[in-house]
């Protein structure tokens, strides 16, 4: 494998967080493997996301917009995606560990006879292997897999482990890729959203989490989601507080849940042993609330606040307010 190439999932030309955060890691790997990058953009909206993926480092990015990949399920964006790895050569495919980006990445091993993993937290090169990092059995073990004697490799990437990062200029080139003459079977009919009533904790830019310190459901809705709400963010929770039936599973942040990568993370009542840091230690700033002034997540918070959170949080939720209204 020399090539990297990442699958740009997006939705009506708006990419989503982790296909800029695949093109910004694929630069890395590229350059220890000696070759090029690639990202492969398909769908309705296309060549709109291309263009808002152009600033992310790739650097040939290839487009299918419109036709049987907006009217089509699945099978165009894979055929976009073999055909773009067949020109390039052997190489490494990222997807994103998405519903579709699991989707595309296995039916594109299949037809590579590729190797895959899935649900990588890390992917590394060492003297031109390439291994990447997954937890496996509900986050009891971790595992380190390695490509061999393979020409390709399928990886999809937990969203929110690798950070994203825009360059100053825009150097990408795009190409136009074109489908093979076929007949596709499952056209799509209509879309139907349904309404999220609160922000998703994996795209909130400021995420409040409460942990086994709340003492019980209660103060999730009293204490958490006011100061959320007036943070204009999201609510996470740890495994403690999952596990008691405290919060929906939704809501966990962790090795086990979700991995997020807020600007700014409130930590409420959480101890942060390792099995939360994971979930969370990409965050810009991390806040920590907590009476124990000994709790592992003082380690790696860049502000820890010793006291009792029953009376800090509506206190801060005030302020909050307050500033808001000036």
């Amino acid at each position: 494998m020399r090539d990297v190439i990442v699958f740009i999932e997006q939705r009506a030309g708006t990419p989503r967080r982790v296909s800029f955060e695949l093109a910004t890691k694929a630069q890395d790997l590229a350059t220890a493997l000696g070759g090029k990058t690639h990202g492969v953009v398909a769908g309705a909206g296309a060549a709109q996301a291309a263009e808002a993926t152009k600033p992310y480092g790739l650097g040939t990015l290839h487009v299918a917009d419109g036709g049987a990949t907006a009217e089509y399920l699945i099978d165009p964006l894979v055929d976009a995606l073999e055909a773009v790895a067949k020109a390039a050569g052997p190489s490494l495919i990222l997807v994103p560990n998405t519903m579709i980006g699991r989707d595309v990445g296995s039916r594109v091993a299949a037809r590579l006879d590729a190797g895959i993993t899935s649900d990588a937290i890390d992917v590394t090169v060492s003297n031109g292997k390439v291994s990447t990092v997954s937890p496996k059995l509900g986050g009891l073990t971790i595992t380190t897999c390695a490509f061999k004697n393979t020409e390709y490799g399928v990886v999809s990437v937990r969203p929110n482990v690798f950070a994203a990062k825009a360059g100053t200029t825009a150097t990408a080139s795009i190409e136009t890729t074109a489908l093979p003459p076929k007949t596709y079977a499952m056209k799509i009919g209509s879309e139907v959203e349904e309404a999220a009533p609160e922000l998703g904790v994996e795209e909130a830019s400021i995420v409040v989490s409460g942990g086994r310190g709340l003492g019980g459901p209660e103060p999730f809705t009293t204490l958490i989601k006011p100061l959320a709400d007036a943070l204009g963010g999201a609510v996470g929770a740890s495994r403690a507080a999952v596990d008691a039936g405290w919060i929906p599973h939704a809501h966990q942040v962790g090795q086990t849940g979700k991995t997020i990568s807020p600007s700014l993370y409130i930590a409420v009542g959480i101890s942060g042993a390792i099995q939360h840091k994971v979930g969370m230690r990409t965050a810009g700033t991390i806040v920590a609330v907590n009476k124990d002034a000994n709790v592992p997540i003082a380690d790696f918070a860049d502000l820890l606040v010793v006291g009792d959170l029953f009376q800090i949080i509506p206190e801060l939720t005030k302020r909050v307010e307050a500033e808001k209204r000036h």
